[in-house]
């Protein structure tokens, strides 16, 4: 459909301006939320995860592309909770303790909810007893944690600890990611998996989802 192609061009070239009411003129002609969702912004951000996969796009154009997804979301989200539509999973996240840089981790979150997530969002300087009760409280099939300076990179571990000693860790994958992590660190921590940008982490995520990891 050419308005559902508007759509994801929109989305790629990161055209927030319009997305909106371009989204509700949508529902209005008789496109469920689940198509747009599955039909359009999923496979949006799909081709901008892999544009910045290819270094043909660089992380001012894939937080555009993002933010212009999140407004075309924004209309959608309650459309899809009337209607019952199943999210992929559940998604825990949050900046650790002692970090405030949420940049991150505010774009893994978009481009986790463009791929259908339910993302629950624990902001900046978390401690590992909120990681625990969150996972407690939403059940979610992945944990991600960023750092985004060196300082703060032991409370990953500490969390990680936390979630252990809980008797949870078995339930979660933990992702984990930030400019000073790297995968040797994420083995040595114990985490599942690093993640080097948000394609990566949505990628990961998504294989949970379907059972390949």
């Amino acid at each position: 459909m050419a308005e559902m192609e508007k759509l994801r061009e929109m989305i790629i070239n990161g055209n927030g301006k319009g997305i909106a009411d371009h989204v509700v003129k949508l529902v209005d002609r008789g496109q469920t939320p689940g198509s747009i969702l599955n039909d359009a912004l999923i496979p949006a951000m799909d081709i901008v995860g892999d544009l910045y996969q290819k270094g043909e796009y660089f992380l001012p154009e894939l937080l555009i592309s993002a933010r212009a997804m999140q407004r075309a979301l924004d209309v959608i989200k309650p459309k899809l909770a009337e209607q019952g539509v199943k999210n992929v999973g559940k998604v825990v996240i949050g900046t650790v303790q002692g970090d405030l840089h949420d940049l991150g981790k505010n774009l893994v979150n978009m481009t986790l909810e463009g791929a259908g997530f339910e993302v629950i969002d624990l902001g900046v300087d978390v401690p590992p007893d909120k990681f625990v009760a969150a996972i407690k409280e939403h059940d979610p099939m992945v944990v991600g944690m960023s750092a985004l300076i060196t300082t703060t990179m032991p409370a990953m571990k500490e969390t990680i600890e936390a979630i252990t000693s809980a008797g949870l860790r078995s339930k979660v994958k933990i992702m984990v990611g930030g400019a000073p992590i790297t995968s040797e660190y994420a083995v040595e921590i114990g985490a599942d998996y690093y993640g080097p940008d948000s394609t990566d982490g949505k990628n990961y995520a998504r294989d949970v989802a379907t059972g390949k990891v």
